[in-house]
């Protein structure tokens, strides 16, 4: 899991771990929308199997904002005086909003994975 998770981050192909998936080399500092390479450049790879394969990516996604929305709440929630104060709710969408290119980045690398074929 660890290691997968690590080839995750480097944004590498799941079969030969050589390749990138996105041609921006950075998952984490790009603000663009991310474009995918179509086939592995080492091991020819296909990372998009079928029209529509990445909507179960959404769902990823999904769980990911929620978690960093709740993370981004418990941190902030030491600065204010009251339990729940309205002042928080800017500052988790302000989180939430920079977050998003590496969520949908995260998001459809980790659906790749998921799906690889692993009986190889």
């Amino acid at each position: 899991m660890s290691s997968a998770l690590t080839h995750i981050l480097k944004n590498e192909c799941p079969v030969c771990h050589k390749g990138k998936v996105f041609t921006d080399k950075n998952i984490f500092l790009n603000f663009s929308f991310p474009k995918m390479n179509e086939y592995c450049s080492h091991c020819h790879y296909k990372f998009q199997k079928e029209p529509g394969y990445f909507f179960g990516a959404m769902y990823v996604n999904y769980g990911l904002t929620v978690a960093q929305g709740i993370a981004t709440y418990c941190i902030a929630q030491f600065f204010f005086e009251k339990n729940f104060d309205l002042r928080i709710l800017p500052i988790i969408a302000v989180v939430i909003t920079l977050l998003t290119p590496f969520n949908l980045r995260f998001s459809r690398l980790a659906w790749i994975y998921m799906f690889k074929d692993y009986t190889k």
